[in-house]
């Protein structure tokens, strides 16, 4: 599958649902057009793309966190001959290998700070995804749950405008910690 046709399928319907080993037949039943399969198992995994496949769903297994396959070239042959679309991956040489196979890759980063976020150029350059997840998509909501316990919540990492300090604070965050040398004078 090329990364275009994945493409025309998101503007399609934007929502991938990404699911766990149980929740197949729901993500089967929604209109979600792909499937990101976040803890694939050797044992069901042939038939849950079958599935998937005959609802005209297309399949994203992340490698890393399957069961009973090997996060190697090995594991990312097995996903092919089992008909999987694509893999998903925080691994370079992963991605490398999936697509000299023809599958849709999905390099997977965690935007945690301001040095992780830099080392992603570097990571990218040199495994070329077809596509990046990056995470957290939102961190509001989880300064927002922890924000309601006794402990108090201290933003950190990436902040850098206002507009991100009175977010994070307005979440519930009672202070938020930046590098950034402009945002220590509000």
């Amino acid at each position: 599958m090329q990364s275009n046709k994945l493409i025309d399928l998101l503007e399609e319907c934007p929502v991938i649902a990404a699911i766990q080993d149980a929740q197949w037949s729901a993500a089967i039943a929604s209109p979600a057009k792909i499937i990101f399969c976040l803890k694939a198992n050797v044992l069901t995994i042939a038939q849950h793309i079958k599935d998937a496949r005959d609802a005209d769903k297309k399949v994203l297994v992340h490698l890393d966190l399957a069961e009973g396959i090997g996060k190697d070239k090995a594991g990312v042959e097995y996903l092919a001959a089992c008909g999987v679309d694509g893999i998903i991956t925080t691994r370079g040489n992963l991605v490398r290998n999936a697509k000299e196979m023809g599958l849709i890759t999905v390099q997977r980063f965690f935007a945690l700070d301001s040095q992780g976020v830099a080392g992603i150029d570097d990571l990218v350059r040199n495994s070329n995804p077809d596509f990046i997840e990056i995470m957290p998509g939102v961190i509001e909501k989880i300064i927002t749950r922890f924000s309601d316990g006794t402990i108090p919540v201290i933003a950190g990492g990436l902040i850098e405008t206002k507009a991100e300090v009175t977010a994070a604070l307005s979440c519930g965050a009672v202070a938020v910690s930046t590098g950034r040398k402009d945002m220590w004078y509000l």
